[in-house]
């Protein structure tokens, strides 16, 4: 069976577990920002894309964020059904894997090219304006704090290894 079919036989598997570990790495991230380690929120991020106001910006964020951990749930399953597990652990283990992978493009490319898409993050050329007055990433996120790029990066894992957890046990008992 390929791993798209095993992706739509057990659906409720990655759409469950896909929102359980985004609604745990939401929480993870936001906790580090309100406990000072980091300053980044990418829910509020995502939601400045499509907000001015910042309280709706963050409302909105969790909504973008949550669905695109659903979309991103799709895309770990795809990856995980490529392989045959023999057991749960070792499901989560590569989840785990994906999501360090993950989290290792999300701080060493995405987060720096994000102002040149994001209307309202100031650039490192251009600086704050009227529009643009949220301050950039930098490289790896190194802005928002020293340690935002190994929260962001364990938190990807994080998400990865619920998902791969919750997923493979679905693999796993579906082999069965």
């Amino acid at each position: 069976m390929s791993a798209w079919q095993l992706a739509m036989e057990h659906w409720p598997a990655w759409a469950l577990w896909g929102l359980v570990a985004s609604a745990g790495m939401a929480t993870l991230l936001e906790g580090a920002q309100l406990g000072g380690i980091s300053r980044m929120s990418l829910p509020f991020l995502f939601g400045a894309f499509v907000a001015a106001d910042r309280r709706r910006a963050i409302v909105l964020g969790y909504v973008l964020y949550l669905a695109g951990g659903w979309i991103f749930a799709l895309l770990y399953a795809l990856l995980l059904g490529d392989f045959a597990f023999r057991g749960i652990g070792a499901a989560a283990f590569a989840g785990g894997v994906i999501g360090l992978a993950h989290g290792a493009f999300l701080v060493s490319v995405f987060l720096p090219l994000l102002p040149l898409v994001h209307p309202r993050l100031a650039t490192s050329y251009d600086g704050p304006s009227a529009l643009a007055s949220i301050e950039p990433p930098g490289a790896f996120g190194l802005n928002y704090g020293r340690a935002t790029p190994a929260v962001t990066v364990a938190a990807q894992m994080i998400y990865g290894l619920v998902l791969g957890l919750g997923y493979g046990a679905a693999l796993v008992q579906g082999a069965a």
